[in-house]
């Protein structure tokens, strides 16, 4: 089987949803590579990808854009050109992943994955992601830790799995501190298997004498 290049991304809207509002930034960095069992981390900071996009449409939501700092007048006049960043974010992908298959990872998956992938598809026809191939990072720590998901914040993980940089809300920023958290991740033995099991106690059944004369 191929190996696979970890891609953490990072992206910044002016509102809830592709298509109506735009996606006005967006980062990536190579995380990591896992051929087989083994994960190698890479340095988030050597293989990175950055642009900031002319919005596609007049809506936004003013809560949403003030969230990135971004100018979206400024946006307007010099972003760059989505189909064309789109067309050199793909190259970039398959420049840095080679054979290997690339991976989309993001915290949370669900709303980086789905500007990106429509994105992707919009503007180039075909997103280098395929249309599953993802990892969320939550998820992957409600896994390894085994609690619920409403406990899976960055500020209720271990300090020894969090990064050590700030979360900016600029996009590369972002996704390279969340390259961060995936490598330890990845690396982390968890603590699911020292979690406290509660036992159910089974509840023996009723029997009828029907059912007594049916087992007979």
């Amino acid at each position: 089987m191929k190996a696979e290049t970890y891609i953490s991304v990072d992206i910044e809207a002016d509102g809830p949803i592709p298509g109506p509002y735009s996606m006005i930034s967006f980062g990536m960095t190579v995380a990591g590579r896992m051929a087989g069992r083994r994960f190698e981390k890479t340095d988030p900071e050597a293989s990175t990808f950055y642009a900031e996009l002319r919005p596609i449409s007049d809506d936004f939501v003013a809560e949403s854009l003030a969230v990135s700092g971004l100018d979206r007048d400024a946006l307007v006049e010099e972003g760059r050109d989505p189909a064309e960043a789109m067309a050199d974010a793909a190259d970039w992908i398959r420049k840095v992943c080679g054979a290997d298959l690339p991976v989309l990872a993001a915290f949370p998956l669900a709303y980086d994955w789905m500007w990106l992938y429509w994105y992707f598809l919009r503007f180039t026809g075909e997103s280098p992601f395929g249309h599953s191939r993802c990892i969320d990072i939550k998820t992957l720590y409600t896994a390894k830790a085994g609690v619920p998901v409403a406990w899976s914040t960055k500020r209720q993980m271990p300090r020894e799995v969090r990064s050590s940089r700030r979360h900016t809300h600029n996009a590369l920023d972002d996704a390279v501190e969340q390259a961060e958290l995936f490598q330890n991740l990845m690396l982390w033995q968890g603590s699911a298997g020292r979690l406290h099991r509660v036992e159910v106690p089974r509840v023996e059944p009723v029997l009828s004498d029907l059912d007594t004369a049916r087992d007979q």
